[in-house]
């Protein structure tokens, strides 16, 4: 995976016995894509995304718990595109400890729909590109 970010785990991202609340690994994942998009779009992602005439609501998101994360750990978020369908994209994410050790593994699909009638839509073409650029 190429694309990496890292985060520091904050106190609020924490449940009372220090862990980090399940719920915000989804935020991490979602925040790791968007930094993705901004990345390969040249301009903040998820704005560049409604700049091309489509929504991008998420259709399945799935993250696997392997190791757990703490108040001021230092994570890094690995970002990697699959190949692009018709009107769908996914993306695999990885989150690994200061020690390399693999903390959660998390999969995403957005689908791009019309704002209007709320229906799948193809890829723009940018996106499309953007995402395709990326495959290793």
């Amino acid at each position: 995976m190429s694309f990496v970010t890292s985060r520091t785990i904050l106190f609020g991202d924490c449940d009372p016995a220090g862990i980090v609340y399940t719920p915000r690994i989804a935020y991490f994942v979602i925040e790791a894509i968007h930094e993705f998009l901004t990345h390969r779009l040249g301009a903040p992602g998820l704005r560049s995304v409604f700049a091309m005439g489509v929504l991008p609501p998420a259709r399945a998101l799935s993250i696997e718990f392997l190791g757990t994360m703490s108040w001021d750990d230092l994570i890094q978020v690995s970002v990697c595109s699959e190949e692009p369908q018709t009107s769908s994209f996914s993306f695999t994410v990885e989150g690994r400890d200061a020690r390399g050790e693999l903390a959660f593994r998390a999969a995403m699909t957005q689908v791009c729909i019309d704002p209007q009638s709320k229906r799948p839509v193809p890829l723009p073409s940018a996106l499309r590109q953007a995402l395709t650029n990326h495959q290793a």
